[in-house]
């Protein structure tokens, strides 16, 4: 079974979608922490495309959700910080449009996903990847307190970043994701829009919970 929570940067769909996992005691799959990986991979590269997509290929991407946190490894190393850096952030949107790269980690997590019950969250998770997931959300925010949270998530790893620049980046990468030509960002018409800018953290994964036991439950019935 997979559940599926997508929407813009910031509108607090990873941060909702690990603690309805911990509620639940269910996976949890950060897509975009995957992207990040792959923007890693990139960065380390030298942004050489043909370099970084043999080093794509060649490097074992590994992962894991416990005590409400994603995991991320590259090759055995833990990058589950590194990932969340500013110049990551200025780099995913660019990374994450290459339909190469889309094809590798929709795969990636088309796999992770054969066995249990997960909850996933990410921008087309809906509409690309999971297009019959059992249950679909898109969470929206307005544009200052997805810049707020994503501003407390970054400083952890950049203590030189400002509000500012984050917002900047939020709006950048809005535009991208949303005017891609490979799987852009939409809600899908079956999705249950979540606003999450005037709600408490507690109400937004109550909601999200609720409605997956009580799918769970129906099916169990069937």
């Amino acid at each position: 079974m997979i559940v599926v929570i997508d929407g813009p940067a910031g509108s607090g769909k990873s941060s909702t979608a690990k603690a309805v996992a911990a509620q639940l005691q269910i996976q949890f799959l950060d897509s975009g922490a995957l992207y990040r990986v792959a923007t890693l991979i990139y960065l380390n590269s030298q942004k050489d495309y043909p370099t970084f997509f043999d080093q794509l290929e060649e490097t074992e991407i590994s992962f894991y959700f416990k005590e409400k946190k994603f995991h991320a490894f590259i090759d055995g190393r833990d990058v589950s910080d590194e990932i969340r850096s500013m110049e990551v952030s200025e780099n995913v949107s660019e990374v994450a449009s290459n339909p190469r790269v889309r094809t590798f980690i929709n795969e990636l997590m088309r796999e992770a996903v054969k066995h249990d019950v997960y909850i996933a969250d990410g921008r087309d998770l809906g509409t690309a990847v999971f297009p019959d997931a059992d249950l679909k959300f898109f969470m929206i925010a307005d544009l200052e307190t997805r810049a707020e949270r994503r501003y407390r998530e970054v400083k952890e790893s950049d203590m030189n970043v400002t509000l500012d620049e984050v917002k900047q980046n939020i709006t950048e990468r809005d535009d991208r994701d949303s005017n891609r030509s490979s799987d852009p960002l939409k809600k899908a018409d079956d999705a249950i829009e979540v606003d999450t800018s005037t709600m408490m953290f507690e109400e937004q994964v109550a909601f999200i919970s609720n409605k997956i036991e009580e799918l769970i439950s129906s099916q169990n019935k069937t």
